[in-house]
C-alpha cells in the first residue's frame, strides 16, 4: 500500500469511527453492558431510528459488536478496545481543553480523532509531526497526544482488516 493510500484510509477510518451514533452505541454498551435486542431505541433515545440502525449495522460490519443470544447486542474484543480508545481520547481532550474547555464527550472524540488523522498522515509522510500544535496549550499536551496517537495506531494495526474501507478490502 502506498503512503497516500494509507493516509486516505486512516483518515477514512478516523471519520467512520467518529460517527456520533457509533460513538454513542459503543460507549453505551461499554458503560452499561449488552443492550437487549429491542432495547436500542430506548437506550439511545437521543438518536433517530435511522441513526440507530446505521450505527448497529456499521458496528456489526466492523466487528465491534455481535448479538449474544438471550443477552443482546454486546461488544466484541475489538469493540471493547475501541471503547478504551474513545475513553482515552476523551480524557486527553478534557485534560487539555481540546477543542474547547467545555465540550461533550462525542465532540471531544470527533475533534481529537480529526487531529489524530492529521497527525497520522504527517507521520506517514515524514515522521511524527503535529500540525495543530499551536492550538494545543502545552508541550505536555503534544507529548500526551503522541501517546494517544500510538494507542490509536495499535488499535488500527490490530483491527485494520475490519476497519478499512470496503473498497480497499
Amino acid at each position: 500500500m502506498n503512503t497516500s493510500s494509507y493516509t486516505a484510509d486512516v483518515r477514512h477510518v478516523c471519520t467512520v469511527l467518529s460517527s456520533q451514533p457509533l460513538i454513542r452505541l459503543i460507549t453505551e454498551i461499554d458503560d452499561n453492558g449488552p443492550v437487549p435486542p429491542r432495547g436500542l431505541a430506548g437506550t439511545l433515545s437521543d438518536l433517530t431510528p435511522h441513526h440507530i440502525r446505521q450505527a448497529a449495522d456499521l458496528a456489526r460490519d466492523l466487528g465491534l459488536v455481535h448479538v449474544r443470544p438471550g443477552v443482546g447486542l454486546a461488544l466484541t474484543t475489538s469493540g471493547s478496545e475501541l471503547a478504551d480508545v474513545y475513553d482515552a481520547t476523551a480524557r486527553w481532550s478534557r485534560r487539555h481543553a481540546y477543542p474547547a474547555p467545555v465540550a461533550d464527550f462525542t465532540s471531544r472524540i470527533q475533534h481529537t480523532f480529526a487531529l489524530l488523522a492529521q497527525t497520522h498522515a504527517s507521520a506517514a509522510d515524514d515522521g511524527p509531526h503535529y500540525p495543530e500544535t499551536d492550538r494545543l496549550p502545552s508541550a505536555q499536551a503534544v507529548a500526551d497526544l503522541a501517546r494517544l496517537c500510538d494507542l490509536l495506531s495499535q488499535w488500527l494495526h490490530a483491527n485494520w482488516q475490519a476497519a478499512q474501507p470496503a473498497s480497499a478490502a
